[in-house]
């Protein structure tokens, strides 16, 4: 997904993730920040005007010297607002305020600046808890390793036998009352397979072309935020939704289901030089937009099939999406993401944060995959190769990489969720992950450090979580390993 290049001349030393010319991400401290800079949803639709200045002082005084002029707007709006033109920078609640949402100001400055460097200065003052580049974020994420061939299973159903559907789906079928959303390019609303499994979604893309390399060349819509999630070109989140939500006509159901998708695009569609194949573009603010939007929605599990390498990052640069996965997780939403593909140990964010459920991939014969990004923060890995799904124009493909095996995991998260709400009983982030980490089965040989506890088996996890809802007392201790109290 990062892919390694120069530095452009904006980013601060050390940056080697590439990042937007002419835009910032601000988080004021607690209580700095002021009552009149609006939201950018409002800004963007006409219904209030971008802030020319901050707070009269040295935050004003520091951006004006770098750059001469700014405009200023909240990133987020506020959940319980009044939701009338002009009032989502009101009514923010104590969940974010602490995260930072209520307080993250997105900035756009004049061409020429030292993004990079300017926020370096400003995260030294006090009225200022960090500032971070808008950094850019490509998907689907690169394979860098070598393929097998794609075996004769053309009816798809290889991997779903790998993580036991049918018999998943035996145990529960899943509830169209749990909703989940999947941040990424788009879907194809109109395709036959997912006809009955969309809600209505956000397109968060806000791109313009000269924010961009030369050689980039954006297609179809990507300047303003609207209620149209479609995607035209990519097919990467088509194919996270196919996984979880199909109907089942031409490839195996979806493994989540009765569930429903909230499609949030924030992926841009562009081209790259020599690659014929569009891919996906997403700013971090865009990306953290959609998340939290998804997450106010009623979204209970979110699809992350993004991210950005940890090592393209400045040394003193704030980890990406920190705060909207902060504020997801207060919320209740059980959060998935894809671990990588660079077949490294190492971290790509959001996966590696502590409450997300980071997915590797293993191929076909149930060992990880050679791409599949490893560490400590993998929780278990899913089927990732030529894996069959949905993409744009009413059509399949057969995908490959982490991206594709996250929604597995999703999908048995939302048949947990199901499962746990048909029983009358809550169920939050952390059971879900204990119980697919417990019930993962064995790599097929040896031991696979950083691939986390092995491949996803939807089915026990069900059973699983029947146990302990059935059990006495104690039951949920012993299955942490630990021991009840005398």
């Amino acid at each position: 997904m990062t892919t390694r290049q120069p530095a452009p001349p904006w980013a601060a030393p050390g940056d080697r993730q590439y990042s937007l010319p002419t835009s910032l991400l601000v988080k004021l401290a607690l209580g700095e920040a002021p009552e009149h800079v609006p939201a950018v949803r409002d800004v963007v639709r006409g219904a209030q005007t971008a802030a020319s200045s901050i707070d009269a002082g040295a935050i004003d005084r520091i951006i004006g010297e770098r750059t001469g002029g700014f405009r200023a707007a909240r990133l987020f709006d506020a959940a319980g607002g009044p939701h009338r033109p002009g009032t989502g920078h009101l009514g923010y609640d104590s969940v974010e305020q602490t995260t930072g949402i209520a307080r993250t100001l997105i900035l756009r400055v004049p061409s020429g600046t030292r993004v990079g460097l300017l926020c370096e200065t400003l995260a030294q003052i006090p009225q200022v808890e960090s500032a971070s580049p808008n950094y850019l974020t490509v998907t689907p994420f690169r394979t860098l390793a070598p393929l097998a061939p794609r075996t004769e299973d053309d009816d798809g159903w290889a991997a779903r036998r790998m993580v036991r559907q049918t018999e998943a789906h035996a145990v529960e079928p899943g509830d169209d009352g749990v909703v989940v959303g999947i941040v990424d390019s788009g879907v194809s609303r109109r395709h036959a397979e997912l006809a009955h499994s969309l809600r209505a979604g956000f397109d968060t893309v806000r791109l313009e072309s000269a924010d961009l390399a030369p050689g980039i060349g954006l297609l179809g819509d990507h300047r303003r935020d609207d209620e149209n999630p479609e995607d035209h070109f990519v097919g990467h989140g088509m194919g996270c939704a196919g996984i979880i939500a199909a109907q089942g006509h031409a490839m195996p159901r979806g493994l989540g289901g009765s569930c429903r998708i909230i499609p949030m695009r924030a992926l841009a569609a562009a081209r790259l030089p020599g690659r014929p194949a569009a891919i996906g573009l997403g700013s971090l603010s865009d990306l953290d937009l959609a998340v939290k939007l998804a997450v106010d929605l009623g979204a209970k599990v979110i699809n992350m099939s993004f991210g950005t390498d940890d090592a393209a990052l400045a040394p003193h640069s704030p980890k990406p999406h920190a705060d909207v996965i902060a504020y997801a997780l207060e919320r209740g939403c059980i959060l998935i993401a894809a671990s990588g593909n660079n077949g490294r140990e190492t971290r790509y964010w959001p996966a590696a944060y502590p409450g997300v459920i980071a997915v590797g991939a293993v191929a076909d014969d149930g060992l990880p995959a050679a791409f599949s990004t490893r560490g400590d923060h993998v929780a278990l890995c899913a089927p990732g190769e030529h894996v069959l799904t949905t993409t744009i124009d009413d059509g399949y493909q057969y995908a490959t990489g982490t991206s594709f095996a996250a929604p597995f995991a999703a999908g048995a998260a939302a048949l947990l969720v199901a499962r746990s709400h048909r029983r009358a009983r809550p169920i939050d982030a952390e059971t879900v992950r204990r119980i697919l980490m417990r019930t993962a089965q064995p790599f097929a040989t040896g031991e696979h450090g950083g691939c986390g506890a092995g491949v996803l088996d939807a089915a026990a996890a069900l059973t699983a979580l029947d146990h302990e809802l059935d059990g006495p007392p104690g039951d949920q201790a012993r299955a942490d390993g630990g021991a009840d109290d005398d």
